[in-house]
């Protein structure tokens, strides 16, 4: 009996130390598959930590790639006569040459030569003979021209009356407000009337009058002019507003003529090659959708920089344009035009000694850019 209580005992130890070895190991599993799960959360962790570092090295990485070069344009006038420059600007073409631009009109080729010697302006757009003054001037630190965008003038004779059979020879005699004198605009008109046999002393021409006033001192009441040469969009608006008729294009009747470029100092294209290469590869986007779209299309696109036009009057003047070759189909400054250039100053009595064009002009860059 007392055996068989032993016996009993012992086998009840022996379940509770199998019981309790049974509990250890259970013990001892969840801790290990705790630890394990600790392990992998810090792992998991980790890696995300990795990734995100890697993300955002990667995003710092794009927006240096993306960072903009800031260039400051002065353009001597505002005007549709400039639609491939509006087109580039407003289809994106600078920024996706790395370049946010900044644009300025400065309203008259003296100011914007100032803009640019001074270094207000990185970037000059206007006549070419303003670098010609300059160079001749004795300036060191010229200004070069490295793409044309015109290829004929960009105004137009207005006459008070309808003269449906206008010859230029009615000028003679006669009131007109022309340009500033040794700028682009005027000196087109004095080679015009030349080239019609007619000396500008043969015609009262007004040369006093600010280049953005013109329009308004011909359209006012107490008005004595008889003819204005104006740019659009004031050319159109005062055949809108029954003040005048354009009877006459002097970017038709002058021919091919290097009208508008764009220049900057010698130094600042020495020492910035990468952005006049991608301010010309934009330009040239620009060029290229002109050539490749009709003037309702060009005028849609353009529309944004001229909030004052309604998009009637800018398709009619970019049709005008459109329609009469002015623009070019890329931006090389060739040699002969240059040389017409200079042509029309001597004819104009503005020049006393040629520039060489190998100094004024590089067309590397508007090479580069068809290429």
């Amino acid at each position: 009996m007392q055996k068989s209580t032993n016996d009993k005992n012992q086998h009840m130890v022996n379940e509770k130390f199998i019981l309790r070895e049974v509990l250890m190991k259970k013990k001892l599993f969840s801790l290990l598959l705790a630890s394990a799960m600790v392990v992998s959360m810090v792992c998991a962790c980790g890696s995300d930590k990795s990734s995100e570092l890697s993300q955002t090295v990667k995003d710092t990485k794009e927006t240096e790639e993306k960072k903009l070069v800031s260039v400051t344009l002065n353009e001597v006038a505002h005007s549709i006569f400039y639609a491939p420059m509006y087109v580039a600007i407003e289809e994106g073409y600078f920024e996706d040459e790395g370049i946010d631009l900044t644009l300025v009109t400065g309203f008259g080729a003296d100011k914007t030569m100032t803009a640019v010697i001074s270094g207000e302006a990185d970037i000059g757009f206007m006549g070419s003979e303003a670098s010609i003054y300059t160079y001749n001037e004795g300036a060191k630190d010229y200004v070069v021209n490295f793409a044309q965008l015109t290829q004929r003038a960009g105004n137009f004779l207005v006459a008070r009356d309808n003269e449906p059979d206008f010859k230029w020879e009615d000028l003679k005699g006669k009131d007109v407000i022309g340009g500033r004198k040794g700028g682009m605009p005027e000196m087109v008109f004095e080679y015009i009337l030349r080239q019609n046999g007619i000396e500008p002393s043969e015609v009262n021409i007004d040369q006093s009058i600010d280049f953005g006033s013109t329009a308004a001192a011909f359209a006012g009441d107490q008005s004595k002019y008889n003819y204005t040469v104006e740019f659009e969009p004031s050319a159109t608006a005062l055949e809108t507003e029954g003040k005048g008729y354009v009877v006459a294009s002097l970017g038709t009747d002058s021919g091919y003529v290097p009208y508008t470029a764009f220049s900057a100092k010698k130094s600042y294209l020495d020492q910035n090659p990468e952005v006049i290469q991608g301010f010309v590869n934009a330009l040239q986007k620009g060029m290229d959708y002109v050539q490749a779209h009709s003037p309702e299309e060009i005028a849609k696109v353009i529309a944004p920089q001229f909030d004052e036009t309604d998009l009637e009057t800018i398709t009619k003047i970019v049709t005008r344009y459109y329609e009469q070759d002015t623009w070019k189909a890329d931006l090389i400054f060739e040699e002969d035009s240059f040389d017409l250039l200079q042509d029309i100053l001597e004819d104009a009595g503005e020049l006393t000694e040629r520039a060489p064009y190998k100094d004024l002009v590089t067309t590397e860059f508007a090479e580069k850019a068809i290429q």
